[in-house]
């Protein structure tokens, strides 16, 4: 039997990983698990506010590790933090499972994210901040992902049925 997750979804804030991956969950029948959340409960309080009072690299220590965990521990549907595949380990971890790089371009991230919501990484020159960050990560999400499913005009359903096409996997 395999162990790990089922399915590991990755890409840009927005790109619904954590709505397509509840989806997935739901038509497996597995448990959906979000690393951001993960932290969230762990340390009591949001992303935004460890980004802010401890800066970056405290946050993505502690990501590093929710991923680790999670890659360990977990066998439904998982969902990362959009930055989470910039650490070399979680990158390796994540060698052979079925990661899935929801993609988008950054006019379809305006219409979803808006651009202006409390996004640490967004509050300056949004757009333009979301460009920096993707040329930065796409090589790195396309390093790491089995298949590329768009999500550009689609809604959840359909890039959740793509992600189970693209995958093979049949809803339970």
């Amino acid at each position: 039997m395999t162990t790990g997750p089922l399915v590991v979804l990755i890409g840009p804030m927005g790109s619904g990983k954590s709505t397509v991956g509840a989806l997935l969950a739901e038509r497996l029948g597995a448990p959906y698990r979000d690393t951001d959340a993960d932290i969230v409960a762990a340390q009591g309080r949001e992303i935004a506010d460890i980004f802010v009072d401890e800066g970056e690299p405290h946050f993505r220590e502690l990501e590093r590790e929710a991923v680790r965990a999670a890659v360990a521990e977990h066998t439904g549907v998982l969902a990362l933090g959009g930055g989470a595949i910039l650490d070399a380990s979680t990158r390796a971890s994540l060698s052979g499972l079925p990661v899935v790089y929801l993609s988008m371009d950054v006019e379809e991230a305006v219409k979803r994210v808006g651009l202006n919501t409390a996004r640490p990484l967004l509050a300056v020159n949004p757009r333009r901040q979301w460009r920096e960050l993707m040329e930065a990560r796409r090589h790195l999400y396309t390093e790491v992902a089995r298949v590329v499913v768009e999500t550009d005009g689609r809604t959840p359903e359909e890039v959740a049925q793509a992600v189970l096409d693209a995958l093979e996997l049949k809803s339970a």
